[in-house]
């Protein structure tokens, strides 16, 4: 389920919205047998046909005091959403011209986002706040332009300002706070002198929070990365 989620929400960062929907097939078919095995401590086969309708009212027809509303009703029907769009609907066309694949993948990975932390949120597996950092991390949109080296985040656009560049970091970082030395040396050498003037006026603009040494971006700041799509990678 992991792997097709980050596929679906690869393809669809790169602009390929048809394989994100795709994606989101594979998705369903392993998020069903999560909940058969959640429900009755087995599964559908890998390999073998899946009946996700029967899937479905069997997961409805079990008993509120033993399943919360979510395994029983809201997972079923979200994913059944996304299959029904990969397998029922075009992805490729539609008669009256219009191109429907982004407005579908769109909401194949929102709802993917939605299962995926619904999924961590019923596991009770962590503590309350770890879980909700988890969810919240999980739901932020990540995007080709930053690449991991061990544990170093690398900004693969050079054609960025500093701004712009520590902006792309935090939002990459999600939910959990930075510290300015550790933000240092994640960005260039030649933005490191200057750093703290950069998060200053960032601050400044309610587009980070800076507060003891620590720093995490804002709602407003999210938004600008995204409106100006500051971590799409750009062709050479």
């Amino acid at each position: 389920m992991l792997d097709a989620y980050a596929e679906a929400k690869h393809n669809y960062l790169l602009g390929g919205h048809r394989l994100s929907a795709v994606e989101g097939g594979r998705f369903c078919e392993a998020a069903y047998r999560i909940l058969e095995q959640m429900t009755k401590g087995r599964h559908t086969p890998i390999g073998e046909q899946l009946d996700t309708e029967k899937t479905a009212r069997a997961l409805e027809s079990l008993s509120a005091n033993d399943f919360p509303k979510a395994v029983r009703i809201y997972l079923p029907r979200a994913l059944r959403v996304v299959y029904d769009i990969r397998n029922s609907r075009d992805i490729a066309h539609l008669a009256d011209g219009i191109d429907p694949n982004l407005q579908d993948a769109t909401l194949v990975t929102a709802v993917l986002d939605w299962v995926i932390a619904e999924f961590v949120r019923l596991s009770k597996r962590v503590d309350a706040d770890s879980a909700q950092r988890l969810v919240t991390d999980l739901v932020t949109r990540k995007y080709p332009a930053v690449q991991m080296f061990g544990d170093r985040p690398k900004v693969l656009r050079a054609d960025l300002r500093a701004s712009d560049t520590v902006l792309v970091l935090l939002y990459h970082r999600g939910a959990t706070p930075t510290t300015v030395s550790e933000l240092a040396t994640w960005v260039a050498g030649s933005m490191q002198k200057n750093l703290r003037r950069t998060l200053r006026a960032l601050d400044d603009k309610a587009l980070v929070h800076l507060e003891d040494n620590k720093v995490l971006i804002t709602r407003t700041g999210e938004q600008v990365v995204e409106s100006r799509r500051l971590l799409e990678v750009k062709s050479t």
